[in-house]
């Protein structure tokens, strides 16, 4: 049981960790990669439908894209999409292709970047920390059962917070890269 208990918890902290790798990975930084539009969905056919599915992207220089839309029709849907998305980019018609050129980062630009950064690191904080509590929580629950002992009780919730701590630390060392990242180029 304490093994399983312990995976568990390592289970779900590791899960909000990987949704904080994924997120701050498209926050471009220099160069920019196709891999920034992988979340953004077209409405195709009544389906949500991931751009690269419809498109082939790619990268023209450093900090231009070209997106090759398969069908045609779909070439307006795909401009709306980029527009409302997070990018704040203008993307540029060309018969069946689509250019986006992102500007360099300035400084207020950067500034923006680095508290989006900072507040999703605090959003996985608060994730892992709610680990923590739904995992004293069911400790607690199961003493009044008398499923389990005070002592293991202790034990298991000393494991819980060194899971918590070294998450919170790798949560950092990953925010420090980014804002370093952000201020390199």
């Amino acid at each position: 049981m304490i093994d399983s208990f312990k995976n568990d918890i390592d289970i779900r902290m590791m899960r909000c960790l990987e949704i904080f790798k994924s997120k701050i990975h498209k926050i471009r930084t220099g160069r920019i990669s196709p891999s920034i539009l992988d979340g953004l969905h077209i409405e195709y056919y009544e389906k949500k439908t991931l751009l690269n599915q419809l498109a082939n992207i790619i990268m023209e220089t450093s900090n231009t894209l070209k997106i090759s839309v398969f069908d045609h029709s779909v070439v307006n849907l795909i401009e709306k999409a980029i527009l409302n998305s997070h990018l704040e980019v203008n993307p540029i018609v060309v018969g069946n292709n689509i250019k986006i050129i992102f500007p360099p980062l300035t400084e207020e630009r950067r500034k923006k970047l680095f508290k989006i950064v900072r507040s999703e690191a605090e959003a996985v904080r608060i994730c892992i920390r709610n680990v923590r509590r739904d995992a004293n929580d069911f400790l607690k629950k199961n003493i009044k059962k008398k499923i389990i002992s005070k002592d293991i009780e202790y034990f298991l919730q000393n494991e819980v917070q060194i899971l918590t701590d070294s998450y919170i630390r790798k949560i950092d060392h990953l925010l420090l890269q980014k804002e370093s990242e952000i201020m390199k180029f």
